[in-house]
Order: structure tokens, then C-alpha cells, then sequence
């Protein structure tokens, strides 16, 4: 019988290359088992056919998740034409073939300037949306198809990189929740012709770069040859992910109030109601996120997401 390895609390962001192949959940749980840790997460799916930028998440950082997955992102990516495949990617089954359309810079661009800006777009049967307690992928793979409401996405910027006769290359600025292999789909169809993604790398998510990103192979290489606080060594600090939030320092006496769940008075005219905020005491570390509020008195700083560790200290 195996013997079950001990788990521990770790805490921090580690900012992962997601390598081809692997599902976000399977990278996470390989870097989870390199640290031995408890708690892990992480913030967005990558699909397999993906590369590139994957925050990952352990312990305390867990709370901030949700503040990557909020973030704005840009992906480097590869539509193939002439095809449409059911999961509009690589891996999928071909569906239908088309002609290729005729190629010239100047009609990809008129056609990618036509998806700019603030759109509706419905999400993929092939995805991890889930109804009625089941991932949408599932359901795809057993021929069901469920009605999906569209989405709220904004397309900031579409970059062509180059083409050939029977692809092109794009670099995509997008909001959250942006399909990609769905406007790989729909830039194809504006061509006049069916598309999949070939390829894709996210290579920038909110303030994370992809020169900041360490792979997985090094990890494990590091792992194997200076072990696993060589893997910790990359752990970057809780607040990592909402370094792009204001800023705000407690005296002692606030700082207690807060970890005891209490709002602050605010004095602070910079900040505006519903705006979130880090909060640090003086001298120490990072607490958590407040989030201004507005009442009778006046301005509060009310405490939405505290570090248990700073409750400790």
C-alpha cells in the first residue's frame, strides 16, 4: 500500500507555462504535489491545445483568486481555414469542409476591425460551463446540445501577425470570459470560409507576463535535483495577484479592528464607493482587500477578504 505523502500549508502565486497537452486542473495538481501542499487553485482555464500564462494559487492566495480570473488577457493564436471541427480547435472532429478564401491584408484587416469593442458572444458546447451540475463538455461528448446565453465580452485590440493561403496569426486583447476558439469560428466565417484554432498562448494575464512564467518541466528538473523548497523559491508573495488595486496602510488600532471584521472610517477622498483596496498594517504585511463603502457617517473601508495568516500574527 502506498504511503500517503503529508500535506502542508503553503502559501503564495506561482506563475506557471502551462505546456501543451495537460488540462489546467491536471498542471495545478502537479505543481500542488511538487510543493506538497494543501490547498491550491487556480485562476482560469487554459484548454490542453493552450500554452502559457497560469497563475497558480496556494493557501492564503486562494482568497485572490477570483481577482485573476477577473482580469483582461492576450493570447498569440493560429486559425486554420478551410474546416470547421466540433470543439473548434485541433482536437476536434471535422464537421464540414470550405473553400479558402482569397487572402490579402487588406480584407483580413476590414474583417478584423469589424469584431472590435463590446459584443455578445455565446459560449461553446466544448467548455466547463457547467447545467444542472454537469460540465458542458460532458454533455457535448454524449451529442447533447444545451441552449447557452450569450456573454458580455469586450475585444480590445486584434493584431494580424501574419498568413498564408490557408491561415493567420493573431494576437487578441480581450476581457474575461472571451471564447477564443469562438472568434477563431466566427473571423473565419467574416472570411468567407470555416476556421479552428490550430494554435494558442495566452501571454498576458491582467499584470502577468509570459516572461515571468517558469514551466513545469524546470520545476519538476528543480525537484529532482535541489527539491521542493528550490519549487517554493518561485512562489511569488499572497497580494501578487491584486498588486493593480490602491493601496492602503493601517495604523495599529485599525488593523485590529479590521482583522476583527469591523469597517473603518475612511478619510481618504481618493478612493470612490465600491472601489477595493489592499490593506497592510504599518510595518507588516499584507491583511487583505477592503472595499469602500458609504454610510450615514460618512466613508467606510469594510473588510471583504482577510488573511487568516494575518489573523495569527
Amino acid at each position: 500500500m502506498q504511503k500517503k505523502i503529508p500535506r502542508k500549508i503553503v502559501n503564495g502565486v506561482l506563475l506557471l507555462d502551462k505546456p501543451l497537452g495537460l488540462s489546467s486542473n491536471q498542471a495545478l495538481q502537479k505543481v500542488k504535489w511538487l510543493l506538497k501542499a494543501k490547498k491550491a487553485g487556480h485562476t482560469g482555464n487554459l484548454d490542453p491545445l493552450a500554452t502559457g500564462v497560469l497563475p497558480l494559487c496556494f493557501g492564503e492566495a486562494t482568497k485572490f483568486a477570483s481577482y485573476g480570473l477577473e482580469a483582461n488577457k492576450t493570447y498569440l493564436t493560429t486559425i486554420q481555414l478551410g474546416e470547421i471541427r466540433d470543439t473548434a480547435d485541433a482536437e476536434g472532429e471535422v464537421l464540414e469542409r470550405f473553400p479558402l478564401p482569397e487572402m490579402t491584408q487588406a480584407k483580413i484587416e476590414q474583417v478584423l476591425s469589424g469584431f472590435l469593442g463590446k459584443q455578445q458572444q455565446i459560449p461553446p458546447m466544448y467548455s466547463a460551463l457547467k447545467f444542472q451540475g454537469k460540465k458542458l463538455y460532458e454533455l457535448a461528448r454524449a451529442g447533447q446540445s444545451i441552449e447557452r446565453p450569450p456573454r458580455d465580452i469586450t475585444i480590445f485590440d486584434l493584431q494580424l501577425m501574419g498568413f498564408t493561403a490557408d491561415s493567420l496569426t493573431l494576437e487578441v486583447s480581450c476581457s474575461k470570459g472571451t471564447y477564443i476558439r469562438v472568434l477563431g469560428e466566427d473571423i473565419a466565417k467574416a472570411l468567407g470560409s470555416g476556421g479552428y484554432l490550430s494554435a494558442l498562448r495566452r501571454t498576458v494575464s491582467g499584470s502577468v507576463k509570459a516572461n515571468e512564467l517558469v514551466t513545469l518541466q524546470s520545476l519538476i528538473n528543480l525537484h529532482e535535483t535541489e527539491g521542493e523548497a528550490a519549487v517554493a523559491a518561485w512562489l511569488k508573495p499572497t497580494d501578487y495577484l491584486v498588486k493593480h488595486l490602491a493601496l492602503h496602510q493601517l495604523n495599529e488600532v485599525e488593523a485590529a479592528q479590521v482583522l476583527n471584521g469591523q469597517a473603518i472610517k475612511l478619510l481618504d477622498s481618493s478612493l470612490t464607493i465600491g472601489q477595493n483596496v489592499r490593506l497592510y498594517a504599518l510595518g507588516k504585511d499584507f491583511l487583505g482587500l477592503g472595499q469602500v463603502q458609504e454610510s450615514a457617517a460618512g466613508l467606510l473601508l469594510q473588510p471583504i477578504k482577510i488573511q487568516s495568516t494575518a489573523q495569527a500574527e
